[in-house]
This record gives C-alpha cells, sequence and structure tokens, in this order.
C-alpha cells in the first residue's frame, strides 16, 4: 500500500485541489495522511472530508516534522510526500507506483512544473529538473520536496528528515536515503507544483533564494542555520 504523506499549515485555499486529484486517480491502494503543524483555517475540517487521516503536531512546525510525525503512522510500505499546494496528474499514482516497483527502487525524486505557470518559470523548473536529472548517477543525488516517494524501512533506517537541517532538507534527505538503496528520478509522470512562491515574492528575490540554497546544496553543506527567509503556512 502507498501511504501519501502530506504536512499542512494553513492549507485551506489549496488542500482541495490536491486531494481532489488524488481521489480522481486510477489507482486505490493507498491511504492519505495529512500532517498538520497547528493550522487555525478550515485545512482540518477539507481533510476529514476527503477521507484522510489527519494529525496534529505543534512542536515544531516545519515540513521535515509534520512529514516524520505522518511516517511514523503510515500504514503502507511505500511513502509518497506531497506538499499541499500541489497537483497530480492524470494516472501520477498507478505510473509512479508501478515505475519505482519495476525498478527496485528505495527513493525516488519527479520531475516538476508550475502551476499557473509563465515561460520564465520554465527558468526554475528547467534548471532544478536538469541538476536532479544529472545528479541521480552519482553519490550526492536530489530532489524537491514537493514530491518523493521512499521505502519506509529505509525512511526508518535514516531516521527520517533530519530536524536540524532548516533549508533543503528535501536534498538532504535523498543523499542519506540513497546510501541504503537506489535512487531514480521518476520519469512516467510530472509533478504539478504551485508558482505560489514566485508569485509572491517575485520572480528576482525567489531566484536569488534558490541560488544561495543551491551553492549549500551543490557542495554537500547542510543549512542548519537560517540563512533566509522561507515561510511554511503563510501563503
Amino acid at each position: 500500500m502507498l501511504s501519501i504523506i502530506i504536512p499542512v499549515l494553513n492549507e485551506e485555499k489549496y488542500l482541495p485541489r490536491l486531494l481532489d486529484s488524488i481521489k480522481s486517480q486510477d489507482f486505490t491502494d493507498y491511504e492519505i495522511i495529512v500532517s498538520d503543524g497547528g493550522s487555525i483555517d478550515r485545512t482540518k475540517i477539507i481533510a476529514e472530508e476527503h477521507g484522510a487521516r489527519f494529525i496534529v503536531d505543534t512542536k515544531i512546525k516545519h515540513p521535515s516534522a509534520q512529514r516524520n510525525a505522518g511516517a511514523a503512522i503510515a500504514e503502507g510500505n511505500t511513502l509518497l510526500f506531497l506538499d499541499a499546494d500541489s497537483m497530480l496528474t492524470t494516472g501520477f499514482l498507478k505510473k509512479s507506483y508501478q515505475e519505482f516497483q519495476d525498478n527496485d527502487l528505495k527513493i525516488a525524486g519527479f520531475y516538476f512544473k508550475f502551476y499557473p505557470n509563465k515561460w520564465y518559470y520554465n527558468i526554475f523548473s528547467f534548471t532544478s529538473n536538469t541538476i536532479c536529472c544529472c545528479k541521480q548517477f552519482f553519490n550526492h543525488p536530489a530532489s524537491v520536496g514537493a514530491g518523493l516517494m521512499a521505502d519506509l524501512t529505509v525512511h526508518k533506517k535514516i531516521k527520517g528528515f533530519d530536524l536540524e537541517v532548516l533549508l533543503a532538507e528535501d536534498y538532504d534527505y535523498c543523499e542519506r536515503a540513497s546510501r541504503e538503496g537506489k535512487f531514480r528520478m521518476i520519469k512516467s509522470v510530472t509533478l504539478l507544483s504551485s508558482s505560489r512562491r514566485i508569485e509572491k515574492e517575485g520572480f528576482w528575490l525567489m531566484g536569488w533564494k534558490w541560488i544561495k540554497m543551491g551553492l549549500y546544496t551543490l557542495t554537500h553543506r547542510r543549512i542548519k542555520k537560517q540563512i533566509m527567509k522561507y515561510d511554511f503556512g503563510k501563503f
């Protein structure tokens, strides 16, 4: 079974889109776990209306903490971490899960594109996708946290996401998990990821933040201090 884990904090606007895209899939062997950091909007109501398991942990409000909390109660043998502002394309679950199993993967990332999209947003997605494509064949693979698939045993072995890593925790997770089993980027589907950060902060500021984080991750440094403001739950 596939356990879909969604970290949230005040996601009443975007969560319904993701949950609806999950419910419309032609794959049904899954559970949905919405892991909340203390929302004060309708997030819980929306999650429960869509049949998701809803848990709350307000000790640490960070995607890593909420992902780990969701994984701790997962009943499936494979985990799919999705950001609340992602959306799934037709056939996403069936194709990606099949590819994960067929290739005996233990950790996998997804190529993505933005929605709503503008041509110059493709600079971000193309650059990120290209870097992740190249890095998958070496010792330091990476993928964006908007979508990650992992074997539950491997997740437990590496003790999940490192809560000391404040930014680019997804890259750190991929690298550590890849030491325990095969990592690859999923080729059969593309993940839709919201462009809300770019729209809120602007193309140039967002670009600078990505470059700054990229310089850390490309040199294999773990970001354990707040080098920039990168909000969770303020959209």
